[in-house]
């Protein structure tokens, strides 16, 4: 399952309002979703972003892709978010040896 950081459209015609959710990249945009992650609302001036980045960053970090509109619009509000990097694997002891010798 792939998952998607997206805006689903809400409100009324030409007063348009989106929610941000996580889901799966399979489901219609207007259609089922995981979990709400914030809304944002074009109308005022400026526009108002609402996010509750302990979620976005948690789904982020689970691997999930953002759209190309939900990175512009966190570019736009100065909000970066990156996934966390992995731990780098140990490296081996010096004086074991995996095979025979040659």
């Amino acid at each position: 399952m792939s998952v998607t950081i997206r805006l689903t459209r809400m409100g009324a015609k030409k007063k348009s309002f989106y929610r941000l959710v996580a889901a799966d990249s399979r489901f219609p945009r207007d259609g089922r979703f995981i979990e709400v992650l914030g809304t944002y609302d074009p109308n005022p001036n400026p526009p108002a972003i609402k996010l509750n980045r302990e979620k976005l960053e948690t789904w982020v970090n689970r691997g999930a892709h953002l759209s190309p509109t939900v990175k512009s619009l966190l570019k736009k509000g100065g909000i970066s978010v990156r996934p966390a990097k992995k731990a780098a694997p140990a490296a081996k002891a010096e004086g074991t040896t995996e095979g025979s010798p040659a």
